[in-house]
């Protein structure tokens, strides 16, 4: 057995009977709250609350299930339609995804896109809503731009290019009505509104290209002239020249005449080839590996948008070629096929003529340098000394040349990259948006959804009905099961008393007798309807599982002496003392029930005995032990000591050496003695008794005995010292011990062996 379930070793007088026990061990430690946390609720009790607060649960549910469903079936229905806009061309991406990815232009210039968020936003703005709602209100007057908002929504639909218009009221025709002039009017905006920002732009940029382009040529002939007119390159490479000139000048000459031959020879046989490329079928440019047109070749590969409109082609020759086998000649697939290959060739050749004029003019620029490169070495000896005395001023003159220039070239670059890429998502956003689903209305009001009100409203219901529950339950601070009970304290259950509904509960054995015969000793009962059998015999079980378990604490050193008491009043600890005193007596035992309860006393009327006299007057008197003993009219061996009268100060009797006494004396001329005293909570006249004896039973009320208070003379008793045997549980409903029962009533007898 658990720790809490041990009791103190008993010392013993001579004649084996049980002495006053030293220190108790009861070291029982409390939760700290009194009410079990809701956190802490396990799938079982959860259950078990449920069980018990069933109705709470229900009536709640049931209360806002029916609000709702009254709310539901008094809500009016409200409508809503749709139409959706396609605000961005289908094919933009793939058609101008080579056009807008402009190498050297930063990419934050580049077009990304509609910016769909701040799109809604200018469609939902004041400035183009108001004459909308100005023409919506001709018709319904009581149109606002608050209200509009409040029942318009406008979103991307999904992650397509469609933009869905949606509005919601009580009124078909007022939905299909403004739906219908919101398209129109979104329609209006695409086409004429939308480009006004993107053309001042593009005109702006128009008017500042020109005087730029002058200024670039203008600096761009005066770097010319200087480095004509000088043989000027670059000030370090001239610096160079000038140290070295004098010794390399030969050597540089025929360098230079080396690779001017070479280069000229290959500017004259690239002429050809392009010549023949750009005169050859435009199926040559799907070729640019091929060996007799290498340069050619290597140049165009080199060409990734040349590359790019090649790879475009092939992929529109091999779709021909797949869908040629399935469609005729004539059939549209193949005919816009081949208007789309028609339409690109023109493209892949001008490309092409791009890309080899430019190494044309590579060459060619490459060409007139070395010529006059090897003018400059043929005059280097006879210009020497005057190049020299003319580098400073002439590097300097260089420098500034080159500054101006590249500060204009960048000025126009920029303008340049501004006009291209104001240009595209002009073309881009020029193509108009198109509504691609009308106006609808549908016919299913979207609310209420009676289904789902309905549904959810029983849901939340039980949810806030077992929430109910949860709090009665905390509320609620009295135990209901005996579960509830021993998890609380940690001590064992040593009795589980029945809720009787039909008699009085644990009402006296009247008129029950005892039999002893050669088996033993057998309880008859009084004679009983069968109802009355079935609601009456399972208190007799119950103590004597009582005594049973009693008996089993003290397995070694036999319990001999003991106290019944409660937490409170109201418990039932006076009928559990006096029905455990008669189960003890009916299995053949000397019991003795002590009255020690000097303040409220009840075992006298319980039993039916006098109160003239009993341990009160046998403390405060010199009246002896045995003229106070009275015995049971039922039971020849159970005798009682009843309360006597109330004295003034019952704690001072109580805690006298004389009382010690007695209970020395008690134990030794009885098998059991067993102690009725007061409540624990706030009195302490339990456990100055207790002290004295093997221990207390605790007897706690299922629906009625508060937690604290058990906990609170739980306290009581471990600062007493006192040894808490066990708890007996009385009260309690739909007790699963009906299994005696089913003996009991299979043998068809009223008798019971003890």
């Amino acid at each position: 057995m658990e720790e809490q379930q041990r009791t103190q070793p008993q010392s013993f007088e001579k004649n084996g009977k049980y002495s006053q026990p030293s220190l108790p061990t009861y070291t029982n430690s409390l939760p700290n709250n009194s009410h079990q946390s809701s956190d802490d609720l396990d799938l079982r009790q959860l259950v078990t609350i449920i069980r018990r607060r069933i109705a709470v649960i229900g009536s709640v549910a049931i209360s806002l299930a029916a609000g709702i469903g009254f709310w539901t079936f008094t809500q009016q229905p409200e409508h809503e339609g749709t139409f959706r806009l396609l605000v961005e061309p289908v094919t933009t991406e793939n058609n101008l995804e080579g056009l807008t990815q402009i190498p050297g232009v930063n990419s934050n210039l580049q077009q990304e896109g509609l910016d769909y968020s701040t799109q809604i936003q200018v469609l939902l703005s004041p400035e183009l809503m108001t004459p909308i709602i100005n023409q919506l209100s001709q018709r319904y007057p009581d149109i606002e731009y608050k209200s509009m908002l409040k029942d318009m929504t406008i979103a991307r639909f999904e992650k397509t290019k469609i933009l869905e218009v949606s509005y919601q009221d009580t009124d078909k025709a007022k939905i299909q009505f403004i739906l219908q002039q919101l398209a129109k009017e979104y329609l209006k905006y695409s086409l004429q509104e939308r480009q006004t920002n993107l053309r001042q732009g593009i005109q702006f940029v128009d008017s500042q290209l020109p005087e730029l382009q002058l200024r670039v040529n203008s600096l761009q002939r005066q770097l010319q002239q200087f480095r004509q007119q000088y043989n000027f390159i670059d000030p370090e490479v001239k610096a160079q020249q000038l140290s070295q000139q004098v010794d390399n000048v030969e050597l540089q000459r025929l360098d230079t005449q080396k690779e001017l031959a070479e280069t000229r020879s290959l500017y004259a046989s690239f002429q050809a080839q392009s010549g023949a490329a750009l005169a050859d079928n435009p199926a040559f440019y799907a070729a640019t590996n091929s060996q007799e047109r290498s340069d050619t070749a290597q140049a165009l590969k080199e060409a990734p948008v040349y590359q790019k409109l090649v790879g475009q082609l092939r992929d529109i020759e091999s779709q021909i070629g797949a869908d040629s086998t399935r469609f005729q000649d004539d059939s549209p697939n193949i005919v816009a096929l081949r208007q789309k290959r028609e339409n690109l060739l023109p493209v892949l050749k001008a490309e092409a003529q791009r890309v080899l004029g430019n190494k044309l003019v590579e060459l060619s620029t490459k060409i007139s340098g070395l010529e006059v490169r090897l003018a400059e070495i043929s005059a280097a000896e006879n210009e020497l000394n005057r190049s020299v005395e003319q580098l400073p001023t002439l590097a300097r003159q260089y420098t500034d040349l080159q500054r101006e220039l590249k500060v204009a070239t960048e000025s126009l670059n920029r303008f340049l990259e501004k006009r291209e890429s104001l240009q595209i998502e002009n073309a881009q956003n020029e193509i108009p948006w198109q509504v691609i689903a009308a106006p609808k209305v549908e016919k299913e009001p979207i609310s209420p959804n009676i289904k789902r009100n309905l549904v959810l409203g029983a849901i939340a219901g039980i949810m806030a009905g077992i929430a109910a529950a949860l709090l009665a339950e905390r509320l609620d601070n009295v135990f209901h099961t005996p579960e509830d009970l021993r998890d609380l304290t940690k001590l064992p259950l040593l009795g589980i008393v029945p809720f009787n509904k039909g008699l009085k509960q644990l009402a006296p054995l009247a008129q029950a007798k005892v039999e002893k015969k050669a088996e033993g000793y057998k309880l008859v009962l009084p004679s009983m309807s069968n109802t009355q059998n079935e609601t009456y015999f399972p208190f007799v079980e119950a103590f004597r599982s009582l005594h049973t378990n009693i008996n089993f604490l003290g397995s070694d050193t036999p319990i001999n002496s003991l106290v019944v008491s409660s937490a409170q009043k109201g418990d039932g600890k006076s009928t559990v003392s006096v029905q455990l005193a008669q189960a003890a007596a009916a299995m053949g035992q000397r019991v003795l029930l002590v009255d020690a309860d000097l303040r409220l006393p009840q075992v006298h009327t319980r039993l039916g005995l006098s109160n003239e006299q009993g341990l009160s007057n046998i403390i405060s008197s010199n009246l002896p032990v045995y003229e106070a003993i009275q015995r049971s009219p039922l039971w020849d061996n159970l005798f009682v000591i009843a309360s006597g009268q109330i004295p003034p100060d019952p704690i001072k009797l109580l805690s006298s050496k004389k009382m010690q006494n007695i209970m020395v004396q008690l134990r030794t001329e009885f098998d059991l003695v067993i102690y009725d005293t007061p409540p624990i909570l706030g009195l302490a006249d339990s456990s100055i008794v207790a002290t004295h004896t093997a221990g207390i039973v605790l007897v706690v009320r299922m629906g009625k005995t508060d937690r604290t208070v058990v906990r609170q003379a739980l306290d009581g008793l471990k600062l007493s010292r006192a040894n808490v045997l066990g708890l007996v549980v009385n009260g309690v409903k739909k007790h699963s011990g009906n299994a005696y029962n089913y003996y009991y009533y299979k043998a068809h007898t009223p008798s019971v062996n003890s």
